[in-house]
């Protein structure tokens, strides 16, 4: 028999690991379950999901894979000299950061790595196994938080698909919070069915495109005429370094562009424009021009500017998506989660575009988790 949802031990195998959104969520994590800091962005900790049966914050545990060797400790040092995380953060959840770094397994392909695809997937999903085996933990979600990768050509799989063959193979749930491939792969499309688990991506709404998802069907509602939307972004760290990569850019836009397709009903002119400043870190500015038409053909103009930090954006969001396809994963769903919608904005499966009808759809997902048989009682981090 299962432990109850709020004690059992569940793994979360991030790829990407030793990034700054996989350190900002092993920190958050830490800081939220020792009542630190509260919750701020976390839908799963508001009210909706109460009696969800969603795994508890204080249960989770951390590992995953990356090609990089330094340190979550240090890298979280780094991210709170760059305000990122509050000072002292890292000294106060240093024994949280430091157990998850001791998880962390060499990924790949590296430059000089022969190893073919089926050996590439077998170490990786043997990395997953052995950390579900030694630390006694009930079932893993694999959720992708690396930088974004060209999109795929050609058969071969990018180390995105890998990495989610690998998933599938250890028998664990999957998160794309990425615009990489994945399981889009067309190699992987008859294995993610047949393995009867729920998978959830891909690319994470955190800014600029959230804020699409609302002020577009705002413009369709009110029968407004939309001529253009243009946008810039201008961001540093990885993101903004693999970005520069026009394929990885052009990924990255499909998304965006698809939002205000789907909430505006047509596709207008503009294009959104993404510049890597290195000097701006973990940060990153937003900007949108829109123009639309009014009354009579009046010529009028919204602008918005979005200034934030990716990774305090990204982080209760990964925490969110592994609690629920961790709790999908023990209620027995599978396929595609269409009812995490919210949370992308490229969503696999099927489901409206707007974020007032995503989020609707999300609070149907609590109701739904809750008629599976989650047992009574209050629920939290603690």
């Amino acid at each position: 028999m299962s432990a109850s949802p709020s004690r059992a031990r569940a793994g979360v195998w991030l790829i990407g690991a030793r990034g700054s959104v996989a350190t900002t969520v092993v920190a958050g994590c830490a800081a939220v379950s020792a009542g630190l800091h509260p919750p701020t962005g976390m839908v799963t900790e508001t009210s909706v999901f109460a009696a969800s049966g969603l795994p508890a914050l204080s249960s989770l545990v951390f590992g995953g894979h990356d090609t990089v060797d330094c340190p979550l400790p240090k890298r979280a040092e780094a991210l709170a000299a760059g305000g990122v995380l509050p000072p002292g953060l890292p000294s106060a959840v240093m024994a949280e950061l430091a157990a998850a770094d001791r998880e962390i397994r060499p990924g790949g392909p590296g430059p000089a790595d022969t190893r073919s695809e089926e050996e590439l997937i077998a170490a990786f999903a043997g990395d997953i196994d052995d950390f579900v085996q030694r630390r006694g933990l009930e079932r893993v979600v694999v959720v992708n938080v690396a930088s974004t990768e060209p999109s795929a050509t050609g058969d071969a799989l990018p180390p995105s698909s890998l990495y989610a063959a690998a998933a599938l193979r250890a028998g664990c749930p999957y998160v794309n919070f990425t615009p990489s491939t994945g399981l889009h792969h067309p190699a992987l499309e008859g294995a993610a069915t047949a393995s009867g688990l729920p998978y959830a991506g891909r690319d994470g709404k955190t800014g600029q495109t959230l804020l699409r998802s609302v002020l577009g069907p705002m413009f369709a509602q009110r029968a407004l005429t939309v001529r253009a939307w243009s946008g810039t972004n201008l961001l540093g760290g990885g993101d903004g370094a693999s970005l520069a990569d026009p394929d990885a850019a052009a990924a990255k836009n499909a998304g965006k562009e698809r939002v205000l397709t789907d909430t505006l009903g047509t596709s207008v002119e503009g294009e959104v424009h993404i510049d890597d400043v290195p000097a701006l870190g973990d940060w990153k500015t937003a900007w949108d021009h829109v123009a639309f038409d009014g009354f009579l053909g009046a010529r009028m103009v919204l602008q918005t500017i979005w200034q934030g930090c990716d990774s305090a954006l990204a982080a209760p969001l990964v925490l969110d998506l592994a609690r629920l396809a961790l709790r999908a994963h023990e209620a027995g769903l599978s396929g595609p989660l269409d009812e995490l919608g919210f949370y992308f904005k490229d969503p696999v499966g099927r489901g409206p575009s707007a974020l007032g009808e995503q989020y609707v759809a999300l609070a149907g997902f609590a109701d739904r988790l809750r008629a599976t048989g989650a047992e009574e009682g209050p629920e939290g981090p603690r």
